[in-house]
């Protein structure tokens, strides 16, 4: 029930089904929050089927340069998805040096992660406010739905209370989906031609930093300054 199966659109998945002992059905909710690569993959079929699962607003991760079609994507009329809110909220400026530096390297890692929110809290902070203002039907996508939010769904899910080990398993899960596969994004991606053994071998090494940030969820939250009232919409979207 978890993987989407929205036509075009790999990658996808529900954030429904984690267990939280915060929740008295011991499950994150579905249909509430989804996780995906960049939404030019979808087809007309495939928009029409996140509509049914209640789709309402997506929070687009993105940066500016990133956003649009690209070859081999859908052709589809502006007019057939503009019942769809979107919000930019992009995790990263790419402009800052000291960000291209240290991250560019390892963007397709968690290991950036703690330098984008030590160098730039406030894309940080404003994409989970995004996310919070969203509501409920609420899609979370990137380039690959791999990396930027893959760190903004390890922090949802730490802050709904979901187990760091059931956290490490969904980025895995998303790391296996796009291993081998280009995904337009703008910077080298190591990934894209790794094998399903070279894959397992990085997760190995890698997991543990998706753990602790899951663990650490709410120090990292304080760390951004996110608000009271934003973290408890946040844990609403997923515990009901």
């Amino acid at each position: 029930m978890r993987e989407l199966a929205w036509d075009g659109y790999v990658n996808a998945k529900d954030l429904g089904g984690l267990p939280t002992a915060l929740s008295p059905s011991g499950v994150t909710a579905f249909g509430r929050v989804a996780r995906g690569p960049r939404r030019e993959r979808l087809t007309a079929l495939g928009w029409q089927q996140a509509r049914d699962w209640g789709l309402r607003a997506i929070v687009d991760l993105r940066c500016a340069h990133e956003v649009g079609p690209r070859e081999g994507d859908p052709q589809l009329a502006p007019a057939s998805i503009a019942d769809i809110t979107v919000a930019d909220a992009p995790t990263e400026d790419q402009s800052d040096e000291e960000f291209r530096r240290l991250c560019f390297p390892i963007l397709d890692s968690p290991e950036y992660w703690a330098h984008n929110w030590r160098l730039q809290p406030h894309l940080v902070r404003g994409a989970l406010e995004a996310v919070a203002a969203a509501g409920p039907g609420v899609l979370v996508h990137c380039s690959a739905g791999r990396d930027r939010t893959g760190m903004i769904s390890a922090l949802l899910l730490g802050n709904a209370g979901v187990a760091p080990d059931a956290v490490a398993q969904d980025y895995a899960h998303s790391v296996r989906a796009m291993a081998g596969a280009a995904n337009h994004a703008p910077t080298v991606d190591r990934q894209s031609r790794w094998t399903a053994d070279e894959t397992d071998a990085w997760l190995a090494d890698k997991l543990p930093i998706v753990r602790e940030t899951a663990a650490s969820a709410p120090q990292i939250m304080t760390d951004l300054g996110v608000d009271e009232e934003t973290r408890e919409r946040l844990r609403g979207l997923l515990v009901v």
